[in-house]
């Protein structure tokens, strides 16, 4: 469906084009039925989807919906229009504005978080900037993101930290299974750990504020990974009760490619080192951390887009829907014989994300399989005690392409 008959097929159902337009009023989109396939239908519409193949990569980056890209590239040519005199004179007010809003979305105050280029810059800035000493150690798993353990390795040999590795269970039996394992990785020596708020290769959802309880009953910090959080599921940060927060906005939230978030807790900016020098080294707040040069304005002003676009179908609802998407095509397979959902089963440990493997093939001839024979996208995992495909679908996913997965899965499985 193109933009024009989207548009005619909104006013037909008597909705306007809120979607498209961006001046629904709220009531619209509240008495909306949003258990009706026919509404994702909709939203799915505002989409410029490729034909070639079904993609269940969402994971990495989240492309945008029209609406949003239209006004991206708004955001570019007025940027290019005004040149030097927007960079040197609104720019920084601007991007402050952006990253106040995505602190109203997260649950922060304004001045606990700032805008980066993605979750690995924002916890490198946290890890390099750490007052370490000799001999401090610091705790993360085997399921970490990949760039986070190294940087933690790096930072060892840099500073003469010791790093210690633990597992997190693939399927906890409870909360407090999951807690114990870091707990039990816990010296006097230990000032810093790093946990998944979702863990990227299997989407599972952790139990973030019992762990920064547990922690912070033995003087440690807790820097949380959230890069497939923002966007994708509700939270309130300072309900996490975390001390240092990182996220990728080009993901859920639908922010163009190169934007991330930090955040850290009031009391704790001071004590941290920059990576890169500021301007000004007086400085007091979060900025004295973030100085990235000269850098692409308008994916700053489209954040503003994405939250907006996100608050008019609901965090919730969003929420909701991408849930039951992940369980609509997990649950088929989880009791077919020679398939692995690497997935834990209760519904408040994953959100979009899961991940499935077939026991006699490799995660790799697996995705091969999956894009040659169906054309189906996905991503391979193997490693940290996972095999599979890592499976991410978004709100735009229709129900009939996860049944064109499962059926792929269940034939490659016999």
């Amino acid at each position: 469906m193109n933009k024009r008959s989207f548009l005619k097929y909104l006013a037909a159902l008597g909705l306007g084009s809120p979607l498209l337009s961006g001046k629904a009023e709220a009531f619209t989109w509240n008495n909306l039925d949003w258990n009706s396939e026919d509404i994702w239908a909709q939203i799915r519409a505002g989409y410029k989807l490729k034909p070639d193949y079904i993609n269940l990569e969402n994971g990495y980056y989240c492309f945008l919906p029209e609406e949003i890209l239209e006004k991206y590239l708004k955001h570019v040519r007025e940027v290019n229009y005004q040149g030097s005199y927007y960079m040197r004179t609104v720019k920084m007010e601007d991007k402050a504005k952006s990253a106040a809003k995505v602190a109203e979305l997260v649950g922060a105050d304004p001045e606990e978080v700032v805008l980066t280029r993605n979750t690995t810059e924002s916890l490198d800035l946290i890890i390099q900037g750490f007052p370490w000493k000799a001999g401090d150690e610091a705790i993360y798993s085997n399921q970490d993101y990949g760039s986070m353990q190294t940087m933690f390795e790096l930072t060892s040999k840099r500073q003469g930290i010791k790093t210690v590795r633990i597992d997190i269970p693939l399927h906890p039996e409870s909360d407090e299974e999951i807690v114990e394992v870091y707990r039990k990785a816990i010296t006097p020596r230990t000032r810093l750990m790093i946990v998944p708020h979702i863990v990227n290769i299997t989407g599972h959802i952790l139990p973030v504020r019992k762990i920064a309880d547990m922690a912070h009953s033995y003087g440690v910090e807790v820097m949380l990974d959230g890069a497939h959080a923002v966007g994708h599921f509700t939270f309130d940060m300072h309900e996490l009760d975390c001390d240092y927060y990182g996220s990728s906005l080009h993901k859920w939230l639908s922010v163009p490619l190169g934007c991330g978030m930090l955040y850290v807790k009031k009391e704790k900016i001071g004590k941290l080192e920059p990576m890169i020098a500021p301007f000004n080294l007086e400085l007091k707040t979060l900025e004295y951390l973030n100085n990235t040069g000269t850098h692409p304005a308008a994916t700053d002003l489209a954040v503003l887009d994405a939250v907006d676009f996100q608050e008019k179908i609901g965090s919730k609802r969003k929420e909701d829907r991408l849930r039951f998407i992940q369980r609509y095509w997990s649950d088929q397979v989880r009791d077919v014989p020679g398939i692995q959902v690497n997935t834990p089963i209760d519904p408040v440990r994953s959100c979009a994300i899961a991940n499935v493997g077939i026991e006699k093939i490799s995660p790799a001839e697996m995705a091969k399989t999956l894009m040659d024979k169906y054309q189906i996208f996905t991503v391979a995992i193997d490693g940290a005690g996972v095999r599979g495909c890592r499976i991410s679908p978004n709100i735009y996913t229709s129900t009939e392409e996860l049944d064109r997965f499962v059926e792929a899965l269940k034939e490659m499985a016999s």
